[in-house]
């Protein structure tokens, strides 16, 4: 059996074959809404663009490789116009009366999609310490049916051990699906399907896209029944990217492996720095031993990501103070883009979790960590430190 590709070989030419009809390297945008049919339903794979487009069906294709780069099988990839799109697409499986289990710290667009949207049309969500095995496990009902992880979480960056939960899941009932929203880490850092999960969800606006320049998400299923269903609901709803969002996501892919080392690099030195600053109670990064999920990280992540949590002891004053005053740290929403970014998400990214027991602490502000120079970013942050 010839040797599988790596992930770096796989980002630039996973369902990237030279174009056929002029030998182009890069794939080209088919910017196209409906395409000549050979005869009456007789097609060339392509009828019309919502159900399928050539650039959207290579990025669906790489970005399932590469989800799949450890498994002794292939995994489907369906791309989305947003990640809430892709969000919203997976959990219609989950049916009136069921049950889902997710973070306590969840993403707070994803918490309001769950309480203010689904939850009206009969599904129950209940959230837990996704850190915790056993409490996931006593958390379990016999109507649950989806099991919701982030890992690293967003904001508070709690580590979920997706081997471990996905066993006590699957004994508990093989009924019950595991879904990683693998967006912090991306598949360069970790391979969730390879660690027990049935599908990985991502918002390629973040690190898969990498620029800043486009919003997308995407799906990948471990089994073929589970991608014909989604397919059709991607198909039947509609929710789908255009074909230069998707050849803008598969230009960011190409240099995916390059721009995570240097994320994680730059932010393992930040978290350092932090650490111990007078101004700050607590720097929150999977690759500090202080974490406490350092340990499963470093089994289940090739590196430790660009995203950063600090607690500052000044609260929600010295927080807006310090996201205001730093010059090359750009204050904004958003995340995984070459350039760093700062905010303060309970003002910001999780206002929609205020007042909820999903609140997070005011005092909060979470670091985008890019891709520019080391010395530079440290620099930045020391004299916005002062202020504070």
């Amino acid at each position: 059996m010839p040797h599988k590709p790596e992930l770096e070989t796989l980002a630039i030419h996973a369902g990237q074959e030279p174009d056929p009809t002029t030998g182009a390297v890069i794939t080209p945008i088919y910017q196209t809404s409906t395409y000549a049919q050979e005869s009456v339903g007789v097609t060339r794979g392509f009828d019309y663009s919502r159900t399928a487009n050539p650039t959207r069906l290579a990025l669906e294709k790489c970005i399932a490789e590469l989800e799949a780069q450890k498994l002794d099988q292939p995994a489907y990839g369906l791309a989305f116009s947003s990640g809430m799109a892709a969000i919203d697409t997976l959990l219609r499986l989950v049916k009136p009366g069921e049950h889902v289990i997710a973070s306590n710290d969840v993403y707070g667009g994803t918490f309001r999609l769950f309480d203010k949207v689904l939850k009206e049309f009969g599904l129950a969500f209940s959230y837990a310490d996704v850190s915790q095995p056993d409490v996931v496990q006593m958390a379990l009902r016999p109507e649950t049916r989806l099991v919701w992880l982030e890992t690293p979480t967003n904001p508070m960056l709690k580590i979920a051990d997706i081997s471990e939960i996905s066993a006590r899941v699957k004994k508990y009932s093989p009924l019950i699906k595991i879904a990683v929203d693998n967006t912090f880490a991306s598949p360069y850092l970790q391979q969730p399907l390879s660690l027990g999960a049935d599908f990985v969800i991502h918002s390629s606006t973040k690190y898969l896209g990498g620029h800043s320049d486009v919003v997308g998400g995407a799906i990948v299923a471990k089994d073929w029944a589970s991608f014909e269903m989604l397919k059709f609901l991607q198909n039947a709803v509609g929710a789908v990217p255009g074909p230069m969002d998707c050849w803008l996501v598969l230009r960011g892919i190409k240099t995916l492996a390059l721009r995570m080392d240097r994320h994680s690099s730059n932010a393992m030195k930040i978290a350092l720095f932090l650490e111990g600053r007078p101004q700050i109670e607590k720097v929150i990064y999977p690759g500090l031993e202080s974490h406490p999920g350092h340990e499963v990280a470093k089994s289940q992540m090739r590196l430790f990501g660009g995203m950063i949590s600090v607690i500052f002891k000044g609260g929600g004053a010295a927080a807006h103070k310090f996201a205001e005053s730093t010059q090359i740290f750009t204050l904004g929403e958003s995340l995984g883009g070459v350039e760093s970014l700062i905010e303060v998400p309970a003002a910001m990214t999780h206002t929609s979790v205020t007042g909820s027991p999903l609140e997070v602490p005011e005092g909060l502000v979470r670091l985008s960590v890019g891709i520019e120079n080391i010395d530079d970013l440290m620099d930045d942050l020391a004299q916005a430190l002062k202020k504070v």
